[in-house]
């Protein structure tokens, strides 16, 4: 994953449309080719700015036009296309063409190069795009050019589990408590982090500037935890009780259903088990009925 202070590459990228446009000019010489590379990406700013960053590569920002709103379709990919982008940066590959990033993903295309033209990123023709300046541009639209301070609601099996998980820090998303109203698992330790009274909730996520809470607790005690996050000023609960919240106008909530996905993952078994009797019932032979 990469560091909020990385550095990427511009390869050529136009980000038109999204009020940041890069601009690139090719050294003469040689081959024709600079290498276009620049030390840094300069954030919006309302002016247009021009900097090079290395002799042959100028990089022009304008942001006099707000940015397109990603469709949810389109915004609940780029996490997809991110993880595959790391794995092409750990095995040292710069460039990706909207065919192999679609293999890659299970996706079309035509649907990669939608979802990324929502970003401004439109990429070479012929070359494809930076991967590193690919997953840069993704980490900025998702916000993860910096920590996001999470609270966990619930110290059960589930939320002990998610406490321990160890993908959350290296994504970005650091744990700054964890909540329960079980006097047994008050005081206990999790993930590092020692449980405390719900009580203490609207404290810590003040203090601690949180503003993104997982909802780890059983499906009666959902919605009373998703008011106690609200009203502690929670703006965004990733939910995974078996039930459906409701939550003030503005309070974004995604929903992760375990038994349902498997209920679905229950109806392609059952499917492809038809399917098979039916293929191999018109492969018998045909059962001979006496008089």
């Amino acid at each position: 994953m990469w560091a909020a202070s990385a550095k990427p590459p511009i390869e050529g990228e136009e980000t038109k449309g999204t009020g940041h446009e890069t601009c690139t000019r090719r050294k003469r010489g040689g081959d024709g080719v600079g290498r276009p590379h620049v030390s840094e990406v300069i954030g919006r700013t309302l002016t247009r700015t021009f900097w090079s960053g290395v002799e042959g590569h100028n990089v022009c920002v304008v942001s006099d036009s707000p940015r397109r709103r990603i469709p949810e379709a389109a915004l609940s990919r780029l996490p997809l296309y991110l993880r595959v982008l790391g794995e092409l940066s750990n095995g040292a590959v710069s460039q990706v063409s909207s065919e192999q990033l679609a293999e890659l993903t299970g996706m079309n295309a035509a649907k990669v190069r939608k979802d990324l033209s929502y970003l401004g990123s439109y990429g070479t023709r012929g070359v494809g795009y930076d991967v590193n300046f690919l997953a840069y541009q993704i980490q900025r639209e998702l916000g993860l050019n910096h920590d996001w301070p999470l609270v966990i609601v619930g110290a059960g099996n589930l939320g002990q589990a998610l406490a321990n998980y160890g993908g959350f820090t290296e994504r970005g998303f650091s744990i700054a408590g964890v909540f329960d109203t079980d006097e047994s698992k008050v005081g206990g330790v999790v993930g590092g982090v020692r449980v405390r009274h719900l009580d203490d909730l609207s404290q810590v996520v003040q203090s601690k500037n949180v503003s993104i809470g997982v909802l780890a607790t059983p499906g009666e005690a959902a919605q009373t935890a998703a008011n106690r996050l609200v009203r502690a000023g929670v703006g965004s609960i990733l939910n995974f009780a078996p039930v459906v919240l409701s939550v003030p106008r503005g309070v974004s909530v995604r929903k992760v259903d375990l038994a349902g996905e498997l209920q679905i993952l229950s109806y392609y078994e059952q499917r492809r088990a038809s399917n098979n009797a039916a293929r191999e019932a018109a492969g018998a032979p045909a059962r001979v009925v006496s008089a």
